[in-house]
């Protein structure tokens, strides 16, 4: 029963807000891919992470190699030896996990790259949609392709002030 009532609730509030406020949507997927330069800046980027990728699948396969030579002779190695190869391995393990993390990371090239070649477009985009949402008198721009739900949102109906100024009071 809760859940009707808030099913009903949330229905007759979105019926409030939209016939006080104009309210659009875009697909930016869409947009993004009948860009041509979003389509090149993709390109460039899938190019050097499949580059990257590459670089990984060399090191690991040489590495799994040098795993597998060390197997079939490390009964013959000496122990100094056999701990120089070990520690050869680790060092190797390491220069791969390194590298994933500097071109794959969170704060990796990759994405730096994205962001670089990205953020123009984006921002373009973004202002294409102000101007079109002032032009029509949209009060709110939603994507429903991202998780960036809210796109634009007209200033009138920007409380920021307000809440400050009431927290402030107390």
């Amino acid at each position: 029963m809760k859940k009707i009532l808030l099913v009903v609730g949330m229905v007759a509030v979105i019926s409030l807000v939209q016939a006080q406020s104009k309210i659009g949507y875009i697909n930016s997927a869409t947009v993004m891919e009948q860009l041509a330069e979003a389509q090149d800046a993709q390109k460039q980027i899938d190019a050097l992470s499949q580059q990257w990728q590459s670089d990984l699948t060399q090191m690991a396969n040489d590495m799994q190699k040098k795993v597998e030579d060390y197997d079939k002779r490390k009964l013959i190695m000496s122990d100094k030896r056999r701990a120089e190869v070990e520690k050869e391995l680790q060092d190797l393990d390491k220069k791969i996990v390194d590298f994933r993390n500097q071109k794959f990371g969170t704060n990796g090239e990759l994405f730096s790259k994205q962001n670089e070649l990205m953020k123009p477009i984006q921002e373009k985009i973004f202002k294409a949609v102000k101007d079109v949402a002032d032009e029509e008198g949209y009060d709110y721009v939603v994507d429903r392709s991202s998780s960036t739900l809210l796109l634009y949102a007209s200033t009138k109906h920007d409380l920021t002030q307000k809440i400050l100024q009431k927290l402030l009071q107390k």
